[in-house]
């Protein structure tokens, strides 16, 4: 079980993803695009949030389904989380606020977020 670690440029916002995933997503949706993300996609229960006392701003847009949260330092965004009821919670790290290293070879999937809704590439590498 791998663990990825990341932080935002100033440190405060960090996270701990307990158990590195399969692939990474890199969406081309209009907010994805500007913010770079490179998203590791989880639950509340394998992630630990580390979050200084009013460090971030909350972005809700379009279907208002998920907050991006950027860190209000730095400008850096780090996660997104769910707004839907529930838990465990529906979130995403930013692994580009990672070190390269931990995210060596764990693959990156492009979902086509801004028109089909979908994973341009097949799940399995061919």
């Amino acid at each position: 079980m791998k663990t990825i670690k990341g932080s935002c440029h100033c440190g405060a916002v960090e996270f701990e993803l307990m158990d590195a995933p399969e692939w990474l997503t890199g969406c081309n949706c209009s907010i994805c695009r500007r913010y770079a993300g490179l998203w590791a996609h989880s639950d509340s229960t394998k992630v630990r949030l580390k979050i200084e006392e009013g460090a971030t701003l909350r972005y809700v847009w379009g279907d208002r389904m998920i907050a991006f949260h950027t860190c209000k330092t730095c400008g850096c965004t780090s996660h997104w989380s769910s707004l839907e009821p529930g838990e465990p919670q529906r979130l995403a790290l930013n692994c580009r606020l990672a070190e390269p290293a931990a995210i060596e070879g764990i693959r990156v999937r492009h979902f086509d977020g801004a028109k089909s809704w979908t994973y341009i590439e097949p799940e399995e590498p061919t």
